[in-house]
């Protein structure tokens, strides 16, 4: 049994990942949006740039490592400012 890599596991279902992150990245950007982002203008940029940048690298077929670290930083912001604001 060899083991299994990551990175060229991704790149193998491409698509069915992109369905995922993006889903995923979308759902979460809008919610952070939606709980009181809309209103602070720093915070919405802080959402917005993130989840931006991940669907511009999903549509310009990068490769999926960018992708994932992209992805993987905006769920962190989203899901700090999520609990920010349902605290609030």
């Amino acid at each position: 049994m060899g083991t299994i890599n990551v990175s060229s596991e991704m790149e193998f279902n491409r698509f069915g990942w992109i369905a995922i992150i993006l889903t995923i990245v979308g759902c979460l950007g809008g919610v952070a949006v939606g709980l009181g982002a809309i209103e602070n203008t720093f915070a919405l940029i802080v959402i917005v740039i993130p989840t931006m940048l991940t669907l511009s690298l999903l549509l310009a077929v990068s490769p999926m490592k960018y992708i994932t670290y992209a992805a993987a930083t905006s769920v962190v912001i989203d899901l700090v400012l999520i609990s920010y604001y349902a605290m609030t």
